[in-house]
């Protein structure tokens, strides 16, 4: 079927969903099935494409080890296929299930997993610790100056984190009054 007018014939396509033929001077290629299609029936779900998924990508998780593997584009998606897929993985030496292994706190009772929203590297130490343990205080950091210091912190049985990081950026004891080593104390406070 010819598009275009008498005057223009090769102006514009029919549309070719079933029992439509309507002629759109601006029409629509699909990329599933390459049929042409006027405005309203250019979407895969409004002219029931044979091929919508073409451009999408599938994978199967492995459970021993976690990985995730891509799916051919040629194949159904069936059970079978995707088992045949998970037993060719195994078989390639590529599971290993020690990665499936995901990392923890570092404080010794806590199972918090880290992911990327949730870890916080300890400066001192170096070592990734959950939000909860992030504060040197909360974790038994190996930091030397630290550890006087979260002592000194820990007032009234409470822990007090902003006196720690405080007394560590100073070297010195914030909770106790007359710490100094005789030099009198200057009131004064730099900003920078």
């Amino acid at each position: 079927m010819a598009g275009g007018t008498e005057a223009f014939p090769d102006l514009g396509k029919h549309c070719q969903f079933s029992d439509w033929k309507q002629l759109d001077f601006l029409p629509f290629k699909c990329d599933g099935c390459h049929n042409i299609f006027c405005l309203q029936h250019r979407s895969y779900k409004s002219h029931d494409c044979s091929n919508p998924d073409h451009n999408s990508r599938k994978v199967v998780v492995c459970e021993a080890c976690s990985m995730s593997i891509e799916v051919p584009r040629n194949t159904k998606g069936g059970e079978d296929e995707m088992n045949l897929i998970l037993t060719k993985h195994l078989k390639s030496g590529d599971c290993d299930p020690r990665k499936k292994k995901k990392p923890t706190c570092g404080v010794r009772r806590c199972k918090e997993i880290l992911t990327f929203s949730n870890t916080s590297a300890c400066k001192s130490c170096q070592i990734k610790f959950c939000l909860k343990h992030r504060f040197q205080s909360d974790h038994e950091c190996k930091s030397n100056h630290t550890r006087a210091a979260a002592a000194a912190a820990r007032v009234g049985g409470g822990v007090r984190p902003f006196l720690v990081a405080l007394a560590s950026r100073n070297g010195q004891d914030c909770t106790k009054k007359g710490s100094g080593t005789g030099s009198k104390a200057s009131t004064s406070v730099k900003a920078y």
